[in-house]
């Protein structure tokens, strides 16, 4: 039985390789997205006055953010609307006044409602893999 060529063993192995590239790649980009309803308007302004005032700095959403407060993904849900509003109006100790208009605490509680519906997030309950990642439960 003759030896199998180099080159042979070399363009079988990079023919498998695309072969499995392209198969998961299929695989991964048929799967379809869960789809979230869209954010309203008041919500979207929501959304940019919690980037213009640098809230991710201190608090996070879905996880992702700053340690300093709480995570605020489920806010809504956890805590009434009234508080929420007297939190944005007065501030606390470690979280200024902002001097927010009646408009902008309606936006941001709008805001807060909207990603109280898009998911959970409680980093408290994430699993912390020896990786670096982190998991639900």
């Amino acid at each position: 039985m003759a030896p199998i060529e180099p080159f042979k063993i070399k363009v079988f192995t990079f023919v498998i390789l695309c072969a499995v590239f392209l198969s998961y790649t299929f695989w991964l980009y048929s799967e379809v997205p869960a789809k979230s309803k869209p954010a309203n308007t008041l919500a979207e302004k929501g959304k940019m006055i919690w980037q213009q005032k640098n809230c991710s700095a201190c608090h996070q959403l879905y996880g992702l953010g700053g340690h300093l407060g709480p995570d605020l993904t489920n806010v809504y849900s956890r805590r009434p609307e009234i508080y929420i509003r007297a939190i944005l109006q007065a501030g606390t100790p470690v979280m200024p006044d902002f001097h927010l208009s009646s408009k902008e605490k309606d936006a941001l509680v709008a805001f807060f409602k909207y990603t109280n519906t898009t998911g959970t997030a409680d980093p408290k309950s994430f699993t912390q893999h020896l990786d670096g990642t982190i998991s639900q439960p």
